[in-house]
């Protein structure tokens, strides 16, 4: 025997859509991860945005403390592992100084291989985030490639370091007889962002470069910067960085810049073999 409808106490008939009420807040949610508009149950949270809150803040912890799978972050990509002062990742979290500085058998190896040196030293770390790394590093570096290949620009050995902070591209660099260091790093996450994968770029790198000297492109991932736009936009900050011989706050690079076409390879490697500026 089929069940009568609900009736209220006036005796009327209640739908099923009439016992929720409407979330006006659902379309703007669709277009950001933030943590927007969550509603309440009585005078707290909803039970399924406290779910999804310790889902993201567990995510988050993952990111920071979970061991970096490599064949995901390189597969068949060949790299030169170096090592921080920062022997373990507890370490390596209560003590960023140490993330900082190369340890004195990775040093002593860059040194041996640097040769007459190069134009960039590329270095990456999985940072504060591992996941970062795993999910973004091989995408992006497909979409860079192509790019840096046009550039002319000698390149040393990609590096990668397990427990390593932005600086310490400075001493890879500099073991490495480098005039650019470029730093591929997993970004400390957020509750929205566990994946966030950042790039920075350092013109004439040396011990006492502060991060004002630096610049940043961040939020590399899916639903953040695409890889394309990341890479063209890395290679236009590279390619004025040589011409004008700095980075950091004095290099600005809008999107016009990121999206030109890239500059004759010729005139960039003149570019970075006259320019000026020296590594101390």
């Amino acid at each position: 025997m089929a069940c009568p409808p609900e009736s209220d106490f006036s005796g009327g008939d209640l739908a099923a859509a009439d016992l929720v009420p409407e979330d006006f807040w659902a379309g703007l949610r669709a277009w950001t991860d933030a943590r927007i508009a969550l509603g309440r149950a009585g005078v707290g949270l909803r039970t399924r945005d406290v779910l999804a809150f310790q889902l993201d803040h567990a995510r988050a912890r993952d990111a920071v403390h979970q061991v970096l799978d490599r064949e995901a972050a390189f597969g068949g990509i060949e790299y030169l592992e170096v090592m921080s002062r920062a022997p373990d990742r507890a370490t390596f979290l209560r003590r960023p100084d140490l993330g900082r500085l190369l340890a004195p058998e990775s040093e002593a190896m860059l040194t041996a291989r640097a040769g007459k040196g190069c134009d960039v030293a590329f270095l990456v770390s999985a940072g504060l985030s591992s996941t970062a790394i795993e999910r973004n590093f091989r995408p992006f570096r497909d979409e860079l490639r192509p790019l840096l290949d046009g550039l002319g620009l000698r390149m040393g050995p990609l590096c990668f370091v397990e427990q390593g902070r932005v600086a310490l591209g400075d001493r890879v660099a500099l073991a490495l007889r480098a005039r650019m260091a470029v730093v591929v790093i997993g970004e400390r996450p957020g509750l929205s962002a566990p994946d966030s994968m950042g790039v920075y770029m350092t013109y004439g790198p040396a011990p006492a470069t502060t991060d004002e000297a630096r610049n940043c492109i961040s939020n590399i991932r899916p639903a953040g910067l695409d890889y394309a736009r990341a890479a063209r936009t890395l290679c236009a900050l590279m390619r004025e960085a040589f011409r004008r011989g700095l980075s950091g706050v004095d290099l600005k690079v809008d999107d016009a810049l990121a999206l030109a076409p890239g500059g004759d390879a010729e005139t960039l490697a003149g570019a970075a073999r006259t320019a000026t500026k020296t590594i101390s």
